[in-house]
């Protein structure tokens, strides 16, 4: 139970420790250094989605369930792009908005984001603790591990910005950081229902991967690879991929 509550705070950790930025830097977060962390995530989070959640996935149910999961995760995802507000690293809008809206918005936005994150490290360990799921413990805190590493620079994302709009770095961090409670709570919840989840394992696995996937090709890429040094993104990536596969495949 000790290890099941560590695994499901990490992604939180990651969070927290991205928003902490905001107590090193002055301003927003040099656009080298943003590049990447971004690139790295990205790299992180197409390994894990492979090896952690996809291939057990399809192991446990075969094509079908898989491929219907993994394009609902996007689909999912998509669905909350469309009815939330769609902000990126500089933490604005469109329109005018005062201070305190665009603060709101801003967390709310990632903080729905994050939900699916957390879910999916549920699942993974609800695969784990399933005896018909070919997945493991280790494999499961690399996932968790995974998350917790996309999650720093997306920390860091939201709270820079809350403080170049005027907020104190206390208020800033603790926005941030508080973004990312809900992963636990959506990773406990599932793991809560796992009973009722383990028939839909296959499915829910890819669907996790889908989201996931989502946020990488919609959200990080892009940001990682516009405007100059766009190079030190994809170098960030190969070493999040390279990183990534280590923890997942030698260490599961």
């Amino acid at each position: 139970m000790r290890n099941t509550l560590m695994i499901l705070l990490i992604p939180f950790l990651g969070t927290a420790l991205g928003s902490a930025f905001v107590f090193f830097m002055r301003k927003e977060m040099p656009a080298l250094l943003q590049k990447i962390l971004l690139g790295f995530a990205s790299g992180v989070m197409v390994a894990a989605s492979f090896w952690s959640l996809i291939v057990p996935g399809m192991q446990m149910g075969g094509i079908t369930p898989s491929t219907i999961g993994l394009l609902a995760g996007f689909a999912f995802l998509l669905l909350i792009d469309h009815i939330t507000p769609h902000l990126h690293a500089t933490g604005s809008a469109e329109g005018p908005r005062s201070k305190l809206s665009r603060t709101a918005m801003l967390a709310l936005a990632v903080t729905i984001h994050n939900f699916p994150e957390g879910m999916a490290v549920g699942i993974g360990l609800a695969g784990a603790m399933s005896s018909g799921a070919n997945m493991t413990g280790t494999a499961a805190l690399a996932l968790s591990l995974g998350i917790a590493i996309q999650n720093v620079p997306e920390g860091a994302i939201i709270s820079m910005p809350l403080r170049a709009a005027g907020n104190s770095r206390l208020k800033s961090f603790w926005i941030g950081a508080l973004s990312g409670i809900v992963e636990p709570i959506g990773g406990f919840l599932v793991i809560l229902l796992a009973s009722f989840f383990t028939p839909l394992m296959p499915f829910l696995l890819t669907f996790a991967a889908g989201a996931m996937l989502y946020v990488v090709v919609e959200e990080l890429i892009p940001e990682a690879s516009e405007g100059e040094h766009s190079n030190v993104g994809t170098i960030g990536f190969a070493l999040g991929f390279a990183l990534m596969m280590v923890l997942d495949v030698v260490l599961g």
